[in-house]
């Protein structure tokens, strides 16, 4: 038994497909076994060659080991992600769009190759520790990796095959995903033979079918394009079932135990994505969302606790229930984030009801991907749940009282922080507008209604603030009417 463990330092893994174009986004996972032999090829002639007690033999032996057996993979979580960026045109004086597709793996998390029957001799053993010890990159060279051999076999979740359906319960097995492999020798001789009946053809093929198969796995990807290969052809295809959800977003679970965590934040995916003007619409829309996902008892009610549907809560709560925070990440006037707040905790069955979401939509025909990224304590809401002194206005602050002749919003602001238990503050600066994005707006260019009648609303314009507290306090700060949807948001201000 061999098996090889891998991790990417960068946290990606950059490979495109030999029969897709870049720009198609797509990428080659796992790791192929034809690419991983080239890898070693090119670290023993870059790195390992002129120091190495090893010889060229040896290193051909070892590829032709590795190549007379497919191997199978322990996978990671991961999932499928990209850059784009606009590359210029010298000749031109335009830009090009670029897309950068990449597999997005856990730093420290392993990737495992392992052949099971394979035993290597103790010379091409030595190699191999060499080449691992000293490869910089798996791919492309943005994959930076540190390889090396382990002794123990684990659980393998990806392996050759083309069955993805059992025929015995139904269930599906995995998908099916095409990978190249290096052909073993024997098959790469008569390959080569194939070619090259004649002189005639080995004069035109001959330099992109070299003798042995080291050399042709040497060959480089623009000669053998050049020449009109439809593939490597020291390679074949091989099909691979690999996990339905090898490159599924998951949340990043952080350590804390389920009774502790009080915050989850979620992707907001869709073209185009909401404007932070449109908080309260979708901060209303998460509500229902989650409402939905919890679904209903046998009487037709809402199953949802009362923590998430604010309903039926002790007149001692002072706002311990959920907030549903939508959040512009990205400082470019859209909505990209979703901050789940349960000041009191979520019990473990609810965070797995909530890792269920995966989309918002309103009656009118909108609709967004909902992907969940992270869930633990209030580190996991960012700039919105880290302590500060000074907050300022994100989104609209509508007073929930009357205005009175000593009751000003001011007053109502002092009211609000004392319920919630944080200290008074000891500056109020009003603000005439905020910026969102690329623009600054003013409280009645936001959403400020709620979608459900007969709420009594004091107050219908709204205000911005900037609040100095005596003391750092914890986020997330909302204040105000509706502020478990989004108004009267507040962010940190260094």
């Amino acid at each position: 038994m061999l098996a090889l463990s891998f991790t990417f330092p960068a946290g990606r893994y950059h490979a495109t497909p030999w029969d897709r174009h870049v720009n198609e986004g797509a990428v080659a996972w796992p790791p192929e076994p034809w690419r991983l032999l080239r890898g070693l090829i090119a670290t023993w002639h870059h790195k390992v060659k002129c120091s190495s007690k090893h010889s060229d033999a040896t290193l051909m032996a070892l590829i032709e080991s590795l190549a007379q057996e497919l191997p199978e993979y322990a996978l990671p979580a991961a999932s499928h992600s990209h850059t784009r960026h606009y590359m210029p045109q010298f000749a031109t004086g335009k830009t090009s769009l670029i897309f950068d597709a990449f597999t997005a793996v856990g730093c420290d998390d392993p990737l495992i190759m392992v052949w099971p029957t394979l035993e290597l001799p103790d010379d091409q053993r030595g190699l191999l520790d060499e080449l691992l010890a000293v490869m910089g990159y798996l791919g492309r060279a943005e994959s930076w990796v540190e390889a090396r051999r382990v002794t123990e076999m684990p659980e393998t979740n990806c392996t050759p095959g083309t069955q993805a359906l059992d025929t015995t319960t139904g269930e599906l097995r995995g998908e099916i995903v095409t990978l190249y492999a290096p052909l073993p020798p024997e098959e790469y001789k008569a390959l080569r033979q194939g070619f090259l009946p004649d002189k005639k053809a080995e004069k035109k093929l001959g330099k992109t079918l070299p003798d042995n198969l080291l050399d042709a796995l040497s060959m480089d990807t623009a000669d053998l394009r050049k020449q009109g290969w439809n593939q490597p052809p020291a390679a074949r295809k091989v099909s691979y079932l690999r996990p339905v959800d090898a490159l599924k977003p998951r949340p990043v679970i952080h350590k804390a135990t389920a009774l502790c965590a009080t915050t989850a934040r979620f992707i907001l995916i869709g073209k185009p994505l909401p404007r932070v003007e449109d908080s309260l619409r979708i901060g209303e829309l998460m509500r229902m969302a989650v409402m939905h996902a919890f679904g209903k008892d046998a009487d037709g009610g809402r199953r949802a606790p009362p923590i998430f549907s604010g309903h039926d809560l002790p007149k001692d709560n002072r706002h311990r229930h959920a907030f549903y925070l939508p959040w512009d990440s990205h400082g470019d006037g859209r909505l990209d984030r979703l901050i789940l707040h349960v000041p009191d905790g979520m019990d473990a069955e609810q965070q797995r009801v909530l890792a269920k979401l995966n989309r918002l939509w309103s009656r009118d025909g909108g609709q967004w991907r909902l992907v969940p990224e992270a869930v633990g304590g209030i580190d996991v809401g960012g700039v919105l749940t880290q302590k500060s002194t000074v907050w300022q206005s994100v989104t609209p602050y509508l007073h929930p009282w009357h205005v009175k002749k000593r009751f000003g919003i001011e007053d109502q602001l002092r009211r609000e922080c004392r319920e919630r238990g944080l200290p008074e503050p000891i500056g109020l600066e009003r603000l005439e507008q905020v910026r969102v994005g690329p623009r600054h707006s003013g409280p009645m260019r936001f959403h400020r209604f709620r979608s459900k009648r007969g709420l009594e609303q004091p107050d219908r314009q709204g205000s911005f603030w900037r609040l100095t507290f005596p003391e750092p306090v914890d986020g997330p700060l909302a204040l105000g009417f509706a502020c478990h949807f989004g108004l009267g948001l507040f962010k940190r201000i260094d």
